[in-house]
């Protein structure tokens, strides 16, 4: 009978903590602040509550003289949040600046079947129909605010490394620079058609030497000369731009591009224009807005870094628990004699259970706020380069949103709640008589 009922005791405890960690993860933050408010006046409005608080009070006024014990369990959590924290801004930016360089107006088109630029080809007869489709917006000269270009991956050494890393060069014409308005010069001038001149991305500049203005180096095999360096704050910025047709002639791509980007006359034009190219049997193209483009750029990495991230937090949060239960355990043996006089006078056990609770997740609180506010000072604005599309170096900035503090608070809450629920079981199930000889 005993074990039968230390079986269903388990069992409970298992589905208690299943079904917190199940609605902790997926109610909203609206709910889970109304579940606090009713819970408030629970400990307001009845006599179980008031005596939880009273506990509560009690064990909260005692901190100061297990200081060193609850740090424990404070800083272990931080150390998880920070962590967790870190490793999600790194995703959340490197989805941001990717997802951030397309928008519904302008579109992009690839050759069939081509899931990135790098791997499609268009022909001249192709960009030319492309070109003459309704949908695309002209200029005050009725030219097609369309801009065909082509990508190669080219070497250059890294500052303060002795490797060389990857930088993609995008060949442009005049008309990239009126697709894209948010491109804009801060250094120098625009490369000038027939010349090998590059224009680079302040996040290229960043991360490759010799890319300041005025300055020479070797593409192929050719000499070019860095003439200015935008921004535009979003994956471009990682890139340098030349004319197209001196790059196709350097690295022998003829007449084809890999991309047509276009303006359009609207945004809701979009799915004509898609059914338009499909209407028209000599292209064997695929269309999309580039803000859906860029999005699924972004995915396969993020989602990586998000994995990443969940794993090795998972993985300290599990330290964290024990460093949790290991207090916990502590401070109710250090307090048999007290608890146990509370349970003569009168006092129940669930506000025991839930005094002891409220102290862990109060001390978890504290450790979730202190490892996001550290995350948030040390890494927001922290600028790191990838690869992106297993290519070319991507320059971003980590982003520590208020998202991502709500989710390491969360992760907090709830391991204070898994290292506060067993000590405080235990603190209820105490036997008054055996905790006051004991004393």
């Amino acid at each position: 009978m005993k074990l039968l009922k230390s079986l269903l005791r388990g069992a409970g405890l298992f589905l208690v903590l299943a079904v917190f960690l199940a609605a902790w993860i997926a109610l909203p933050w609206p709910l889970l602040l109304g579940l606090a408010a009713l819970f408030a006046l629970w400990m307001l409005l009845t006599r179980s509550g008031r005596q939880a608080a009273s506990v509560t009070r009690v064990g909260v006024s005692t901190l100061a003289q297990r200081l060193g014990a609850s740090s424990v369990v404070v800083v272990g959590i931080a150390g998880v949040v920070g962590v967790l924290v870190a490793l999600l801004a790194m995703a959340e930016g490197y989805r941001q600046t990717i997802s951030n360089s397309g928008n519904e107006e302008t579109a992009i088109v690839l050759r069939g079947g081509s899931s990135a630029e790098l791997m499609s080809v268009l022909s001249r007869d192709a960009i030319t129909t492309i070109e003459r489709a309704p949908e695309i917006a002209r200029d005050a000269d009725a030219r097609p605010l369309a801009s065909p270009e082509l990508l190669v991956a080219a070497n250059l050494p890294r500052k303060g490394g002795k490797d060389d890393g990857s930088v993609t060069l995008r060949g442009v014409g005049p008309m990239a620079w009126t697709v894209r308005p948010n491109v804009k010069l801060v250094d120098g001038r625009r490369f000038a058609p027939g010349r090998r001149e590059l224009v680079v991305g302040q996040g290229a500049q960043r991360q490759f030497a010799g890319l300041e203005t005025g300055k020479t180096l070797r593409l192929g095999s050719e000499t070019w000369t860095v003439v200015g360096v935008f921004e535009s704050g979003d994956s471009m910025d990682s890139e340098m731009w030349a004319d197209a047709e001196i790059v196709a002639s350097t690295y022998r791509r003829g007449s084809s591009r890999a991309s047509v980007v276009a303006r359009l006359t609207s945004p809701k034009a979009f799915d004509a224009f898609k059914a338009t190219l499909a209407a028209d049997p000599r292209l064997q193209v695929e269309a999309s807005t580039t803000r859906d483009y860029f999005s699924k750029q972004s995915e396969g990495v993020t989602k990586v870094l998000r994995i990443i991230g969940i794993v090795v937090g998972s993985i300290m949060a599990i330290g964290a628990i024990f460093g949790a239960l290991n207090t916990m355990f502590a401070t109710v043996a250090s307090r048999a004699r007290e608890i146990a006089t509370l349970r003569a006078i009168g006092f129940r056990g669930m506000p025991v259970v839930v005094a002891v609770m409220l102290e862990t997740m109060l001390l978890a609180a504290l450790g979730g706020l202190l490892g996001g506010a550290l995350a948030w000072l040390v890494f927001n604005g922290y600028t790191a380069s990838t690869l992106a599309g297993g290519v070319a170096q991507l320059s971003f900035e980590f982003k520590v949103t208020g998202g991502l503090l709500w989710e390491g608070l969360k992760w907090a809450l709830a391991i204070g709640f898994i290292g506060g629920l067993f000590p405080a079981l235990r603190a209820a199930s105490l036997p008054v008589t055996d905790a006051l000889r004991a004393a």
